[in-house]
């Protein structure tokens, strides 16, 4: 792999502020690193406040810096302190978890009778069910054949003791299977709201890749599928393992992405072209709706939302509700514009004219869960994060 950066300490991206000299590559501990995506003060993302709760909502700077010795994309700082509902996993989530678990079968990776370790997502995202019909023998502690990741590691502060953590915990001809949004679909996309506080990273699979080599795990397979516009699952065996070497599916893959900029700060900082795009579109589309008496709701209070709305500016004047499956959920309040968190059947029966889609993925789903809003003559607007009206 090719590392182009080596020597960038400290450094800014367009229309960012200087990297905190307190700052420390999450992976490695260097100083080097640059700021590729400033969203300025945001709320937490898994803060929910109850209406009565004091205002303001308390505030901090989130911003992506790339570290350049280790080609990790990471969270610069994170005060604030996790309390998040746990969400409901969307449709496409158990779909893609279901094609994940059948292809980790089909390589051998998964097998009766076998001892597996989960770290799941506090989001939802969890291969429980589809393990169990397999006759797996569920632990928490190693050494286990196989060890299951779904979006879990991200959010540990320290990741190279999180990774060792797991290779620690894995059989000596076991398997770690790592599902992640992938940096290259966040930076095709545009997808400048992935960004949140308790996500500490966001990783390539060229860094990924580099990071199993360093603790002793080959990368012995890889698969991509559609969710969030990229997901990858790696598979990582200890080293000398019975399975062999680096894949060449692997190998494929992070060719693909160093050749898409993954490892390059200014590559990177293309998300911060995408911010400044995207709250233009969004604020256009919201002050045509205002100015036409549209009633707009929202739909999906998920961990990406608080980002978006705070960064467009969006409050109550422009999105009446937002609705979630979540019933942990309902009677609190997105954090910062206080706009109410309500249940699918309060949606419906607030009849909007629009509805923005905080979550393009659940488009499908929705629209078979809800055909009311389209009955009612409402329209669903997916914002990807882009407005585009269904």
């Amino acid at each position: 792999m090719t590392d182009t950066t080596a020597h960038v300490s400290h450094r800014r991206g367009p229309d960012t502020a200087p990297l905190d000299h307190a700052w420390r590559d999450r992976w490695n501990g260097s100083s080097e690193g640059v700021v590729v995506l400033d969203l300025g003060m945001q709320p937490p993302a898994d803060l929910f406040p109850a209406p009565s709760d004091p205002t303001p909502d308390p505030e901090h700077p989130l911003r992506m810096v790339l570290g350049t010795s280790t080609g990790l994309a990471q969270l610069e700082a994170d005060p604030t302190t996790p309390e998040e509902p746990r969400g409901v996993e969307p449709a496409a989530l158990v779909a893609q978890a279901e094609a994940a678990v059948d292809q980790a079968e089909a390589a051998g990776f998964v097998r009766r009778g076998t001892r597996v370790l989960e770290y799941p997502s506090p989001h939802g995202g969890t291969w429980v069910e589809q393990l169990a019909r397999r006759e797996m023998v569920e632990v928490t502690e190693g050494p286990a054949e196989l060890i299951v990741d779904i979006f879990g590691m991200m959010h540990d502060a320290d990741q190279r003791a999180a990774l060792v953590e797991r290779r620690d915990r894995l059989a000596d001809d076991g398997v770690l299977l790592m599902q992640y949004h992938t940096l290259a679909a966040i930076m095709r996309g545009g997808i400048w709201n992935a960004l949140r506080h308790g996500h500490f990273a966001y990783y390539s699979t060229p860094a990924l890749v580099r990071m199993g080599a360093e603790v002793g795990l080959t990368a012995v397979g890889a698969w991509e599928y559609p969710l969030y516009g990229g997901t990858i699952m790696l598979a990582f065996a200890k080293d000398g393992s019975r399975w062999g070497a680096q894949a060449d599916d692997v190998t494929t893959m992070v060719t693909r992405e160093e050749a898409e900029g993954v490892l390059d700060p200014a590559s990177v900082a293309i998300l911060g072209t995408a911010l400044r795009e995207s709250v233009a579109e969004i604020g256009a589309y919201l002050s045509d709706t205002k100015a036409k008496g549209l009633t707009v709701a929202g739909y999906g209070a998920a961990s990406r939302t608080s980002a978006l709305l705070r960064a467009s500016g969006i409050d109550r004047s422009h999105v009446v509700a937002v609705a979630d499956a979540s019933t942990a959920k309902h009677g609190r309040t997105m954090p910062g514009n206080r706009i109410p968190i309500v249940s699918p059947d309060d949606l419906v029966g607030l009849v909007p004219d629009r509805v923005l889609l905080f979550v393009p993925d659940l488009l499908d789903e929705v629209r078979r869960a809800l055909p009311q809003i389209e009955a009612n003559g409402g329209r669903w607007v997916v914002l990807d994060p882009m407005p585009r009206e269904v």
